[in-house]
């Protein structure tokens, strides 16, 4: 099966590449993102003021290739890519929760941004605790190092050096 996905907005940052970007949205609770969707698309904002935060579906759009065994940024191993969220992946598909500031037609402004600027957007979804906030959860490998995902930075662990043009994915 076959299937392709179009970006329907851009996701702006301040990140042109990824040193000193943090790796999940915890260390990025005051970077501040303008999400600007496509004009076709802007019915679609309709009613979603009225919730606080959203999750971004979007493309690791400088990601090439991937590797079934990664290192994340969190440990010092090496772990089986699907129990990772490194962004070198055979679909190379990002989520991020992020908080709703403001809407203005197209454009969305949100803080707790951590992609790099001009990241295609590919969906957004209203974030509903009672929808998604699991109890009695298990965090595998990561139930130790979690909470340093807030003061990690991005490395340049997931370039690929044989590949010109992500350098600075």
């Amino acid at each position: 099966m076959e299937f392709s996905i179009s970006p329907i907005g851009v996701i702006q940052t301040p990140f042109d590449n990824l040193e000193g970007m943090p790796i999940q949205p915890s260390g990025a609770k005051e970077i501040a993102g303008t999400i600007i969707l496509e004009p076709e698309y802007e019915e679609g904002l309709d009613d979603i003021d009225g919730f606080s935060h959203l999750i971004l579906l979007y493309m690791f759009h400088k990601s090439r290739g991937f590797n079934l065994k990664v290192k994340p940024f969190l440990d010092n191993q090496q772990r089986g890519l699907f129990s990772t969220r490194a962004p070198r992946r055979p679909n190379a598909i990002g989520l991020s929760i992020v908080q709703l500031i403001k809407r203005e037609g197209c454009r969305l402004s949100v803080k707790g941004v951590d992609v790099l600027n001009n990241t295609p957007l590919i969906d957004i979804k209203p974030y509903v605790p009672k929808f998604d906030v699991k109890k009695d959860t298990r965090c595998g490998w990561l139930e130790k190092t979690q909470q340093n995902a807030e003061t990690m930075k991005s490395d340049n662990r997931f370039v690929d050096s044989s590949i010109p043009g992500t350098e600075n994915r």
